[in-house]
């Protein structure tokens, strides 16, 4: 049912989704949605937590995966991030602004996680980070990943094909080892 209403709702928008065509599209009866759902916006709700799960479980998967060094986990975290946007099309941002409270609190929760995962598989190569903090500029680097591939979603004209992908998630790892591996500002001077 779930997998029915993505695919509804990636296609048409949350707008256009129905219970009717979700239980069309998922070959059950509409009576029985209403078993395990109250309502949309249940249904909604439940849909929020399986992308973001998905979402966590990915990131935590490439980061396993990556390369070890700490090019290979900005390398990894920068493609991850960008595939699990570019993965759900404008349904991702579209849940989270249309959801109350509770989804940005879930929304938050994942965040988070991933800002842990990229903190945890790091950690190993934090003595080749040249800034004075080294989690501080980890906790940059997490940060500004995460705000580029959110808005590479929302643009109109996002990096959509897999090679333009390719090509931003590389030059966004390029561009948080280059400021990992470049020492950091130096105090004015009195």
């Amino acid at each position: 049912m779930l997998q029915a209403a993505e695919e509804i709702a990636s296609s048409t928008g949350l707008d256009e989704m129905t219970i009717t065509s979700v239980a069309k599209r998922a070959g059950v009866s509409v009576g029985t949605i209403y078993r395990r759902f109250e309502d949309k916006d249940q249904l909604i709700t439940a849909l929020t937590e399986r992308m973001l799960k998905r979402r966590e479980e990915y990131v935590a998967d490439r980061l396993r995966a990556a390369a070890p060094s700490l090019s290979g986990v900005t390398g990894a975290f920068s493609h991850a991030l960008l595939e699990s946007f570019a993965g759900s099309g404008n349904l991702f941002p579209e849940l989270l602004r249309l959801r109350g409270t509770s989804a940005v609190d879930r929304g938050a929760r994942t965040i988070t996680e991933i800002h842990r995962l990229l903190l945890q598989a790091a950690a190993p190569y934090a003595h080749e980070i040249r800034r004075s903090e080294p989690q501080a500029a980890l906790d940059t680097v997490a940060r500004a990943i995460l705000g580029a591939c959110f808005h590479n979603s929302l643009r109109p004209d996002p990096a959509a094909d897999e090679a333009a992908r390719r090509r931003y998630a590389d030059e966004l790892g390029d561009m948080a080892v280059a400021y990992l591996l470049s020492p950091g500002r130096r105090s004015p001077s009195t």
